[in-house]
């Protein structure tokens, strides 16, 4: 009649079915284990949990040994400070940069990393700069993963047999470690998603907007943050904009002025919501998440988009909690992708009223007629049909994964980021001696100088290349001619129109934009390609990376090279189109 079936794994659920066959013991890797305890801050060895042990068939294609083997630490000739740089200039450029950022020798454990996990870079030649498009999975979760998929048989977790317990069991896993990982105290669940957007579009849905309450949001965040307003309008609140500053972000005396400006009035009122960008995905900035508390304090219900900020910051619900949280994994550790998840508290989720219902939601459904009885399990009422249980190990194994390397993130990427961007901008042309590029986004004020500590920004750099006459390249030129260096980066308004917007001097444009608006009007009416080159660095990026960006943009400013690439791309149908 519903989904009675679809219960957590249970100790009354294991003595009504006893397994029928020989069962082994699922182990994890004791090296992985060993060497996440071994690199993490105390605070993060702390919160991760024991491993669990599941319940598999015997299969002995795949051995205990081949999965140890596959988690462990490099060997001792991968691990070294300094990365494999062939190139004379390149090296020449190494020593230069150690001796502006010594600290940054202290994160070689991710070069030992860039061997281990990701040497198809180097194999491929492939310069990754798009890591807040996505993250480069690492082999060895691939692995790990694999492995456990061929020898485990995992059934539809809406059932009490072996197979559906084992997947159960695995989806229980995976949100302890998400719990653990994100250090949420007690009163905080985990609802599955496909992303970030499903797990925002989940809130804005089933939030109870009504005359009366606000939607608080910054004018610098994603699509998916702006896209709550719809519901919002239905429901008949106001939507109220914290404008952006001109790289990005707001400022924090006037998000406080517009938050308490428009805060309930009384109890009676329906509530209001403010959802925060934890880190813009094109401007680099970085909100303060004391904002959180103040909203709270102000009678706000509070949402966090993290998409951005949990691949490398660390975030702790304890110290920040906020009501509710949507991030997407495979821009953590890279796969799996369509797997995301909202870390809410389970009070807040009571609030919410779902416009339906669907398999896996419902307990028991009068059909026909209007009765339903939503699940027990809060999280159930809130995952549509069938959980991605195949990948939830992955899940729980990739931000094992990953607290072994955050820590490090911050600083390695901190010194990366200040190095591309002063190194861009001393770039000149050969014919006018004017500059190449011009950085829109915001720049690190703060100069990360140990392991743990966080920065003040992201790793992001959003920039325009600009012609020997200060006009700027068409970025469908840029992102062609990066493409035949082997450079992957991304051009374009990063489904973020206001933080676009306020970098590109264009708010005034924006809001004169009329109801019919369209990408390609909007372009003809500024007279040039709208958006931005954004490079963005993440988990494998190391020295090779950003010295090879730095070389593609002194291609771009010599004049013959420029030329021979310009003219190659109008003769693709591409250029010929624009």
């Amino acid at each position: 009649m519903g989904n009675s079936h679809s219960r957590s794994p249970a100790a009354g659920l294991d003595s009504r079915h006893p397994p029928t066959a020989p069962v082994i013991l699922r182990k994890r890797s004791s090296a992985f284990s060993a060497l996440t305890l071994g690199c993490t801050s105390a605070p993060y060895a702390a919160s991760l949990p024991s491993y669990r042990e599941y319940p598999i068939r015997e299969d002995h294609s795949f051995s205990d040994r081949d999965e140890k083997r596959s988690f462990d630490p490099p060997p001792l000739y991968a691990i070294s400070t300094t990365p494999d740089i062939i190139e004379d200039a390149a090296t020449d450029a190494y020593k230069a940069f150690l001796k502006e950022y010594p600290q940054y020798q202290l994160t070689w454990i991710l070069d030992a990393l860039r061997r281990s996990d990701f040497a198809r870079l180097d194999r491929n030649g492939e310069t990754y700069v798009d890591y807040m498009g996505g993250s480069l999975y690492p082999e060895s979760l691939i692995r790990v993963h694999n492995g456990f998929l061929q020898r485990s048989i995992l059934g539809n977790t809406h059932s009490v047999s072996n197979t559906s317990r084992l997947s159960a069991t695995c989806a229980m896993e995976a949100r302890q470690q998400v719990l653990s990982f994100f250090r949420a105290p007690p009163g905080y669940t985990v609802v599955f998603t496909a992303n970030a957007t499903g797990a925002l579009k989940l809130v804005g849905e089933a939030f109870p907007f009504g005359v009366g309450s606000a939607y608080v949001l910054g004018a610098d965040s994603h699509n998916s943050v702006h896209g709550i307003r719809q519901f919002a309008t239905r429901r008949g609140a106001e939507v109220c904009y914290i404008e952006s500053t001109d790289v990005g972000g707001f400022d924090v005396a006037e998000a406080k002025a517009v938050l308490a400006r428009h805060r309930p009035r009384d109890k009676a009122a329906p509530p209001s919501l403010f959802a925060m960008t934890g880190q813009s995905n094109i401007s680099n900035s970085k909100n303060p998440l004391s904002l959180i508390e103040f909203a709270a304090s102000h009678g706000y219900c509070t949402l966090l988009d993290a998409a951005a900020l949990a691949p490398t910051s660390i975030i702790s619900l304890a110290e920040t909690p906020v009501d509710a949280m949507a991030i997407s994994f495979y821009k953590m550790f890279g796969f799996p992708t369509g797997v995301g998840a909202l870390v809410v508290k389970e009070s807040f989720l009571a609030k919410l009223d779902r416009p339906w219902f669907a398999g896996g939601t419902v307990d028991v459904v009068q059909a026909p007629g209007t009765i339903v009885t939503m699940t027990a399990e809060l999280h159930e009422r809130f995952e549509d049909g069938t959980i991605n249980y195949l990948s939830l190990p992955a899940i729980t194994d990739g931000l094992r994964f990953l607290s072994a390397y955050l820590p490090f993130l911050p600083l390695r990427l901190s010194s990366l980021t200040r190095h591309l961007i002063t190194s861009l901008s001393d770039i000149r042309h050969d014919s006018t001696g004017t500059p190449v590029v011009q950085i829109l986004s915001r720049q690190p004020n703060k100069t990360v100088k140990s392991v743990g500590e966080q920065s003040d920004a992201g790793s992001v750099v959003a920039l325009l290349f600009l012609l020997p006459s200060g006009q700027m390249i068409p970025n469908s030129f840029v992102e062609y001619a990066a493409s035949r260096q082997n450079i992957s980066l991304r051009t374009g308004c990063m489904c973020n129109p206001g933080g676009a917007a306020s970098l590109l001097g264009l708010r005034s444009a924006m809001a004169a934009l009329p109801c019919d608006a369209t990408l390609r009007a909007f372009e003809q009416e500024m007279g040039r390609e709208l958006g931005v080159v954004r490079i963005s660095l993440g988990l494998a990026s190391d020295f090779r990376d950003v010295w090879r960006v730095i070389q593609f943009a002194k291609l771009m400013g010599d004049t013959v090279a420029r030329s021979a690439m310009w003219d190659e791309w109008l003769g693709d149908k591409t250029g010929v189109a624009l």
